[in-house]
């Protein structure tokens, strides 16, 4: 990566820690994936239990891998038959494992859902929410960051999960209605009533959409 750009994102990264902070929340600059997994790892305690949404970005620093080969009861969904039993489980995990459609640079984490597990327990259940952020997501306040989750985020997702949005087609937000849209929860954390909860780990990287 250009240094130019590294320097960029190491003084974008401390204003959006900052944000964080007065939000009650903390952030966590990585200065690449190796030091994101490191920096995960050193928040979640040997022994917790941990669960997640559909967090690429956890996948790409290989948190999931580090997790399922450590001292960890790692909840996978993909494990479990019953799917509603696994989501279910997540609101009384130590940890749940997120990334962010979006990030203001101002601290605001704006997150919008299909089934609305991963926003549900973002907002209230699990001890600990460990975020893993790249640069990539960072927009300038909180209308960028809804634009994003809804014209970036939301049609590649669409496209993966092979759903029959318009937006999957279009490749941008038609507002649609459609039976498959996975814009059903619009979620903006603005402030966090409980302290040591949300943990932010920007990563000086792309990460996941």
């Amino acid at each position: 990566m250009n240094e130019n750009v590294i320097r960029r994102n190491e003084l974008l990264a401390q204003k959006v820690i900052k944000g964080l902070q007065s939000r009650n929340m903390s952030g966590y600059y990585a200065e690449s994936r190796e030091a994101a997994l490191k920096q995960a790892l050193e928040l979640i305690p040997e022994g917790s239990s941990v669960t997640m949404g559909g967090a690429t970005s956890a996948h790409e620093i290989g948190l999931v891998d580090a997790l399922k080969a450590g001292n960890y009861n790692f909840i996978d969904r993909d494990a479990y038959e019953d799917k509603r039993a696994a989501m279910l489980a997540a609101y009384d995990a130590d940890v749940f494992l997120a990334s962010a459609n979006a990030i203001t640079e101002d601290g605001v984490l704006v997150n919008i859902d299909g089934n609305s597990n991963r926003v549900s327990a973002i907002a209230q259940g699990p001890k600990k929410v460990v975020f893993i952020v790249g640069m990539n997501k960072v927009c300038d306040d909180v209308d960028g960051a809804v634009k994003r989750a809804r014209n970036v985020a939301a049609p590649i997702n669409a496209q993966r999960f092979g759903l029959n949005t318009p937006c999957a087609k279009t490749g941008s937000c038609m507002n649609c209605k459609s039976p498959d849209t996975i814009c059903c929860q619009f979620l903006i954390t603005r402030f966090s009533r409980h302290p040591g909860r949300i943990h932010v780990i920007l990563v000086n990287d792309s990460l996941g959409f």
